[in-house]
């Protein structure tokens, strides 16, 4: 055997080799490679972004917790400033209430005072009546007088 054509013969093997993998098993790979770099690569694009949002999002809500304690304490503010102005507002109401019912008393008691006015003119009228009769019926006395006036009196 010859050296040499051993040699040229594993040589010649060796570029055809060579040149088959170069041209139907390498671009495969390199294929494969490169989709799969393309899409660690966008992996992590995408978990960067994520986090970002993630960062925003917390941001944003902080700020909308921050916005709604705020609100919350102008509301009760609020409606601890209406509760007092119902409660001004119900002692005024009571106030004129109360001053409607001192006034409806008081003029129930000049009426009633009035009616036991007229009651006791009445009174007094027929008690006058009266004594006059008893004067009439009887004897024309001074003294008689003196007593039954004195009697009138001791009746109003």
């Amino acid at each position: 055997m010859n050296l040499n054509a051993t040699l040229f013969a594993q040589l010649a093997v060796f570029f055809i080799l060579a040149w088959f993998t170069m041209r139907f098993v390498w671009p495969p790979i390199v294929k494969a490679l490169d989709e799969r770099a393309i899409k660690i690569a966008e992996g992590l694009a995408a978990a960067e972004r994520g986090r970002q949002s993630l960062d925003l999002a917390a941001k944003h809500s902080a700020e909308t917790m921050r916005e709604g304690k705020s609100k919350v304490t102008e509301i009760i503010a609020q409606a601890e400033k209406r509760g007092q102005q119902i409660i001004e507002e119900a002692k005024a109401q009571a106030r004129i209430e109360a001053e409607k019912v001192i006034i409806g008393a008081k003029v129930e008691i000049e009426q009633e005072a009035a009616r036991v006015k007229e009651a006791l003119r009445e009174r007094v009228a027929e008690l006058a009546v009266a004594g006059a009769e008893k004067i009439l019926l009887r004897e024309v006395d001074v003294r008689t007088h003196a007593d039954m006036l004195t009697s009138i009196k001791m009746e109003l």
